[in-house]
C-alpha cells in the first residue's frame, strides 16, 4: 500500500507540475499590451532597456538630443525620449509594439527617414512588451490615464 500511495504522490506532482508549466507558459506568450504595475515584466524590461535601447532613448528616457524633433544632418528623426516630455505615450500599445518590432521605417511602410531598428530578430514579443511596460511605468500616473485612454479609443472601447 505504501508504494501504490508513492506512485499515486508522484503522479499527482508530476501532473500539478505539467499544468503549472502550461499554464505558466501560456500566460507569459499571451500578453499583448504594456503592463507597468506587473513589477516582474518592469523589471526585465528595465533591464532590456538598458542593453537595447538606453543607447539611442537614453539612459534616462530622455533621447537622444535635447531637440529632438528637429532632422539629423543626415535627414533622419533623432531617438525621442521615452518619459513624459515626448511623444511615445501619445500612441496606442499596438503602434508600440509593432515600431519596437518591425523598426519605424517599416511600422510607417517608409514615410519616415529613422534610424530606428527593428528588434524582430533581438526581442521576443513578450521581451519587447516587458520594454514597454518599463518604458510606461515610468510616467507620472496622468499621463498613464491619458495613455490608457489612447489605448481605449483604439481598441474601439
Amino acid at each position: 500500500m505504501t508504494k501504490q500511495l508513492y506512485i499515486g504522490v508522484a503522479i499527482a506532482l508530476i501532473a500539478g507540475l505539467a499544468a503549472l508549466w502550461w499554464f505558466g507558459f501560456r500566460a507569459e506568450a499571451d500578453i499583448s499590451r504594456t503592463e507597468p504595475d506587473n513589477a516582474a515584466l518592469v523589471a526585465t524590461g528595465a533591464r532590456l532597456y538598458a542593453a537595447q535601447c538606453a543607447s539611442c532613448h537614453g539612459r534616462n528616457l530622455e533621447g537622444q538630443t535635447a531637440n529632438w524633433q528637429q532632422r539629423l544632418p543626415d535627414g533622419s528623426i533623432p531617438a525621442p525620449p521615452h518619459d513624459e516630455s515626448g511623444h511615445t505615450w501619445h500612441h496606442p500599445d499596438t503602434m508600440l509594439f509593432e515600431v519596437t518590432k518591425y523598426g519605424r521605417a517599416k511600422a510607417s511602410s517608409g514615410a519616415l527617414r529613422t534610424n530606428m531598428i527593428g528588434f524582430e530578430e533581438t526581442l521576443s514579443d513578450r521581451q519587447i512588451w516587458a520594454v514597454l511596460s518599463y518604458i510606461k511605468s515610468r510616467w507620472p500616473a496622468t499621463v498613464r490615464q491619458r495613455h490608457d485612454d489612447i489605448n481605449r479609443r483604439a481598441a474601439g472601447q
